[in-house]
């Protein structure tokens, strides 16, 4: 992989400069969170949403280093009690790979019977969760029985679900589902490496 530089590479500046959501803002909070320590791998996702026929962007980057995983995401936001004008806010999380439970990837594939080894797939979603958040689904439970009316209790499913990030070549282009499946395969092996189990 060759020498890490330290701090920001150049090549996480130009994308985020490409993002074109306030590159100077994104690069500065990454910059602090990374605190000086080389980053193996990334990736900026821009993001534009529509909400309530308004159009808000938002921008997501995430950094592997040798020993974290750095989130950083902004977004726009209206007036409110901290601002009497429209504002960005910049957050960032710096996560150690030892307490990343879990990465799951979803692969969307069209026509999968022509599928080729290493053909992109259309959309990945890359779901990365370290405990911070969980969801829990919840459903009532049953019996095989169509005449019983016992109470069963409920039965569901508890999943970590600290951050999502959705690409797909419709939207962002091949280059932009290449680059997360990429920085997919450097953060599952960077959890291998600390004796993470990926889920």
């Amino acid at each position: 992989m060759g020498r890490v530089e330290e701090g920001l590479p150049p090549q996480l500046r130009t994308e985020v400069e490409r993002a074109g959501y306030y590159p100077e803002l994104i690069c500065d909070v990454l910059d602090v969170a990374v605190a000086g320590e080389g980053v193996l791998s990334f990736l900026v996702h821009p993001e534009t949403t529509f909400d309530r026929e308004e159009i808000r962007r938002h921008v997501t980057v995430l950094a592997l280093t040798s020993t974290r995983l750095v989130v950083a995401h902004a977004d726009d936001h209206d007036p409110d009690t901290l601002s009497p004008e429209p504002y960005a806010s910049a957050s960032t999380e710096a996560v150690s790979l030892r307490h990343i439970r879990s990465l799951v990837l979803s692969h969307a594939v069209t026509r999968p019977e022509q599928h080729r080894s290493g053909a992109m797939p259309r959309e990945l979603t890359m779901t990365i969760g370290w405990g911070g958040m969980s969801r829990l689904d919840l459903e009532p439970a049953g019996c095989v029985d169509p005449e019983c009316e016992a109470d069963h209790g409920y039965t569901g499913t508890a999943a970590a679900d600290d951050i999502t990030v959705r690409l797909s070549a419709d939207a962002e282009g091949t280059d932009a589902v290449r680059a997360a499946v990429a920085f997919s395969r450097s953060l599952s092996a960077a959890m291998a490496a600390t004796g993470n189990h990926v889920g």
